[in-house]
């Protein structure tokens, strides 16, 4: 696992560059096969490469992705090292290393392409899985379940990952100069800061519901009243209810002065805990079995493609990935020891599902 993993590593894989995604599918490829005698493929799926082993519709998905968010470069100045009991570099926890995990749980599990598990990897999971989004849909048409290989945090499992939605607001004046003739533009700024006020009113902290303006751009020289202004707003919520009664707010919005055109939309629903309760019961099972400590469960902010699967309403298990902290962060690390635990565990869900 430590040798699969450093050589996944070494191949940066930022989403933005589809090129070097493609190459660590076929590196990882490559790398599968010397874990079981039949062998992963690429396709591809609206312009982005996928790397993919067992049926197309098999029963237990096994779901992660290959790319990350550290441009080409990072590896140069945060490289791959093991000291035996942790592995760091750009990756390695957010989710290289429940990938190799998930290998070794096929090969332990001993399946094969007529046992019903499939494995699916994608590449533009950190971008919002826009382009793997229908090939994930048709991947758990007959599905049962669906095994998530993100990282555990703190290492317990994800039985529930807030819903994300994301806005972009445009706003239209009219373009003035800001000296002579003021009076006689539309200040589209204005009217962006109005939606920036209004719209964190719609939170509601005691539902952990959040919605944040993130970005503003507005003018185009320091003496013209602005004609047109953008806004960009992120909201989470722990249930779609929420997620919906926010975008109704967000879509009846109107400025007092001007034009509105929004952008966007619910991008990820919730995934609630009803969605994981049964597999985490089961996984659970499993541990105590295979003698390893009580396994915990988190409700955590982010959202990954298991919001995708849940919301279909195919039951799914999140956090099944890595043991170890960073994601996103340079200081990310996996611990090497519970590589092996993960992946027994892992197994033992593939010899209890089916």
């Amino acid at each position: 696992m430590v040798d699969s993993l450093e050589a996944l590593v070494c191949l940066e894989s930022p989403s933005s560059d589809a090129e070097l995604c493609e190459d660590i599918v076929q590196e990882a490829i490559g790398i599968f096969a010397a874990w079981l005698p039949s062998p992963a493929r690429e396709e591809m799926h609206g312009g982005r490469p996928v790397w993919r082993w067992g049926p197309r519709q098999p029963r237990v998905l096994l779901l992660g992705h290959l790319d990350t968010v550290w441009p080409m470069g990072t590896l140069e100045r945060i490289p791959f090292a093991s000291d035996g009991e942790r592995m760091t570099g750009p990756g390695v926890f957010d989710m290289k290393a429940g990938i190799v995990q998930g290998w070794a749980a096929l090969a332990l599990a001993e399946v094969d392409d007529d046992s019903g598990v499939g494995m699916l990897l994608t590449t533009d999971e950190e971008t919002g899985s826009h382009a793997s989004r229908a090939v994930i849909a048709d991947a758990i048409a007959h599905a049962e379940a669906v095994l998530v290989l993100e990282p555990s945090v703190e290492g317990a499992l994800k039985n529930r990952r807030k819903g994300t939605s994301w806005y972009r607001m445009e706003l239209a004046g009219r373009a003035a100069h800001a000296g002579l003739d003021p009076e006689r533009g539309l200040n589209a700024l204005l009217g962006a800061a109005e939606f920036a006020l209004a719209a964190p009113q719609w939170a509601r902290t005691d539902e952990g519901t959040t919605v944040t303006p993130t970005l503003l751009h507005a003018g185009t020289t320091a003496n013209t009243v602005p004609a047109r202004a953008e806004v960009t707003l992120d909201v989470r919520a722990w249930t779609r209810g929420e997620q919906e009664r926010v975008d109704a707010l967000v879509r009846g919005w109107r400025p007092t002065a001007g034009a509105v055109t929004m952008h966007g939309g619910i991008d990820r629903p919730a995934l609630e805990e009803s969605a994981s309760a049964a597999l985490l019961g089961v996984a659970r099972r499993v541990a105590a079995d295979l003698g390893l400590p009580e396994l915990q469960a988190r409700a955590v902010g982010g959202a990954s493609d298991g919001n995708l699967t849940a919301a279909a309403g195919t039951p799914t298990l999140d956090g099944l990935g890595a043991v170890g902290d960073g994601a996103h962060a340079e200081h990310e690390w996996v611990s090497v020891p519970a590589m092996a635990e993960r992946a027994a565990l892992v197994a033992g869900l593939l010899g209890q599902l089916l």
